[in-house]
């Protein structure tokens, strides 16, 4: 977990460069929305790699932002398992393996978002920018989805270098105790998260916690912009198949994903 680091996978492709831009608009959407200030906001040129604000949030703001990520991550790999389940069953033919790792992956989002949701309530505005959030994300991923699955995983992709940006500026506020609640060690996390992660005694800190979930994001990332550089009909999901050498491809500690060349 504590080698996971924010990464970058550079647009290479016309498709590359719009779904970066497309994450880029979501990331200022979302800091209007949960009230950013500018000297809050990182290095605009550096935007998935600088950790380094000239004032740190709160938490009650970290709270907000998790809960809406998360509320918005959940959404992608639904629909992505979704869509392939009915195209295998319209085939009737096997998917190689993505489907399990798309809704697993939206599932881990899910804990995410309830996890969070026991340390903080939203309210009925929040609750409402949501609900029309998770509309608009939905429908839209899903027609993205159908045109091209190859873009809408690297834009999957992008957004996850956000969220694991996100959580490692976290952590190093969290470390440097800018946030005080959260940097005592006395801090107790929700139960919720004890039992799914399955964290020992005496590494259930605030810390600990936004370690695991990071680390998640970071698998998230790997596996997408791997996915996006495959051949969406015809490859094998790499993550889920068995090497003669026994070697698996770690998503976590490979930002910028696999080459379709060194996995398939």
């Amino acid at each position: 977990m504590l080698a996971v680091v924010p990464g970058h996978r550079a647009p290479e492709t016309w498709g590359d460069w719009a779904a970066w831009k497309f994450v880029r608009i979501a990331r200022w959407t979302m800091d209007r929305a949960t009230g950013l200030k500018p000297e809050q906001q990182v290095d605009k040129k550096n935007p998935t790699t600088a950790v380094v604000a000239n004032e740190p949030l709160t938490e009650a703001q970290w709270l907000v932002r998790f809960i809406f990520l998360e509320s918005i991550a959940g959404v992608p790999g639904m629909v992505a398992g979704m869509l392939r389940h009915l195209g295998s069953l319209r085939r009737m033919k096997r998917d190689n393996g993505w489907i399990e790792t798309l809704l697993e992956e939206s599932y881990n989002e899910r804990m995410h978002l309830l996890t969070f949701m026991k340390m903080s309530e939203p309210g009925w505005f929040m609750k409402v920018m949501l609900i029309g959030a998770q509309g608009v994300f939905f429908n839209g991923m899903f027609l993205s989805y159908l045109v091209s699955p190859k873009i809408t995983h690297r834009f999957v992709g992008y957004l996850e270098e956000e969220a694991v940006h996100t959580y490692s500026r976290c952590i190093r506020e969290i470390e440097e105790g800018q946030l005080p609640k959260w940097s005592d060690p006395n801090f107790n996390i929700p139960d919720l998260a004890v039992q799914y992660w399955n964290i020992p005694e005496g590494k259930r800190t605030m810390r600990d916690l936004i370690l695991y979930i990071r680390a998640d994001e970071a698998v998230h990332r790997g596996v997408n912009h791997t996915l996006s550089n495959l051949n969406q009909n015809e490859d094998p999901n790499p993550f889920t198949s068995e090497y003669k050498d026994g070697h698996k491809p770690a998503a976590a500690l490979k930002p910028t994903g696999y080459e379709r060349a060194e996995v398939i």
